[in-house]
């Protein structure tokens, strides 16, 4: 068979695999809008400006016809994305002062997160409704210099309108399981074109780069974790460290849980006798679970208390808890600086894993269950340097932690973890340098 006959039957077929995803979202619009306005009832931020989400972004038309034309454009789906494209766009700052910023989001606590980064001259806004329409209407507002998606953000029709305009699509920080490329196969005729649309890949590892080229991409590089470049909040070091001092007892943190997880860890909880626990301290992942996780301690039996009902200082109640909730945004280093050891959520339960590094820079030694495929090779790195152990389901976890808790081995870890966040840092100095490409050095007015 002539190879050559296959390629208009390949591209017919990646033609009709787009008009069905895209007439499959347009039906689905409904849907995609209710979900946002109940979302809303717990977080107020996904009923802000929906309108952006289907294109309409007239209120940030500046005066050169009617457009936005800046420098950068960073899509940061959400909170960690968002604290990671931080220390990138810090990076670029410095390098090319007055850099003009477009920051968009897909979840409220991104797009939270991200006002601190904007500076006079940038723009935030909602991620456009992945529909050619809506899509259009994006780039006819926004005219950046270069576009850049963070970690997995792969959009079909964004990222076609975007090569149609011109406008090069780099994907950053990116990273790729193989959990995810096996998944990916299946949808190969709507992903491999957008995947081979990006103009430039920045990975995370090597291991990640052969999948993303697998997958389609054109240009990989690898860069290393931007997550590894994010300074914990001093102040919050400082306000852990105090709280800890305080309770002179120890205590375990169950971060970043998932669904299914705190129950698991009051299971075992359960099991301790009164007078041997520590301070059990919960955050989730998601803050819509916050009320759903207080009322499965309270069904446990055991003292609650939350972090959002004080400011600065614990109330004397909260001192004699059996368990606090870490119901609060942007204040992971306070519970990390504060706790002796961690539980890694997302880990006890097949759901990829959470990141690491944030502990390990603030010197918190973790525990973490089978399955990290998400962050796989920073565990593995973690595991070599010492900063982490893994157990096999949450019993052995809880037991391996709380054994860690009265052990002198602990300050040792604590150690190691701050050296293996330090030993990784530089990739957003590294991505800075291939971004510079499309930022020319601007003459002085």
């Amino acid at each position: 068979m002539d190879p050559l006959h296959d390629v208009p039957a390949a591209t017919w077929r990646q033609s009709l695999a787009r008009h069905a995803y895209s007439l499959l979202l347009a039906s689905l619009k409904p849907v995609y809008l209710l979900r946002l306005w109940l979302r809303g009832r717990a977080e107020p931020l996904y009923r802000h400006k929906v309108l952006e989400r289907l294109g309409d972004y007239r209120e940030h038309r500046d005066l050169h016809e009617g457009r936005w034309l800046g420098d950068v454009w960073v899509h940061a789906v959400s909170l960690g994305e968002t604290r990671a494209a931080a220390a990138l766009i810090d990076a670029l700052r410095a390098e090319r002062p007055g850099l003009r910023l477009l920051l968009t989001h897909s979840t409220a606590t991104g797009r939270e997160a991200g006002e601190a980064l904007l500076r006079e001259g940038d723009v935030q806004a909602w991620l456009p409704y992945d529909t050619p329409g809506v899509v259009q209407r994006f780039f006819e507002q926004f005219r950046p210099r270069v576009g850049v998606l963070m970690e997995t953000e792969i959009w079909p029709n964004l990222l076609r309108r975007a090569q149609g305009s011109g406008i090069p699509m780099v994907l950053a920080n990116a990273r790729l399981s193989e959990k995810s490329r096996r998944q990916g196969e299946r949808l190969a005729a709507v992903l491999r074109p957008a995947v081979e649309a990006i103009t430039l890949v920045l990975a995370q590892t090597e291991a990640d780069a052969q999948r993303l080229r697998d997958s389609g991409a054109r240009e990989v590089v690898v860069c290393g974790n931007l997550k590894f470049d994010m300074a914990p909040d001093e102040a919050l070091l400082a306000r852990g460290r105090a709280w800890r001092h305080a309770l002179a007892r120890p205590v375990l943190l169950g971060a970043v849980m998932r669904e299914g997880e705190e129950a698991m860890l009051l299971a075992e909880w359960a099991k301790r006798a009164a007078e041997n626990r520590p301070l059990l301290l919960i955050v989730p992942r998601h803050p819509q679970r916050f009320d759903e996780v207080a009322a499965l301690v309270q069904a446990a039996g055991l003292a609650l208390a939350r972090r959002s009902g004080w400011g600065d200082t614990p109330p004397t109640e909260a001192w004699h808890a059996d368990v606090w909730l870490g119901d609060s945004m942007r204040e992971m280093a306070l519970y990390y600086a504060m706790a002796d050891v961690a539980l890694l959520g997302g880990s006890f339960a097949p759901l990829g894993g959470q990141n690491l590094i944030e502990a390990a820079a603030c010197g918190c030694p973790v525990v973490m269950g089978p399955h990290t495929f998400n962050f796989a090779q920073a565990a593995e790195l973690s595991l070599a340097a010492g900063a982490a152990l893994r157990v096999a389901d949450m019993a052995a976890g809880v037991d391996t932690a709380c054994a860690l808790l009265d052990s002198p081995e602990r300050e040792q870890r604590a150690a190691q973890a701050r050296a293996f966040a330090a030993a990784h840092r530089g990739a957003a100095r590294r991505m800075t340098g291939y971004l510079l490409r499309w930022l020319p050095v601007k003459a002085a007015s």
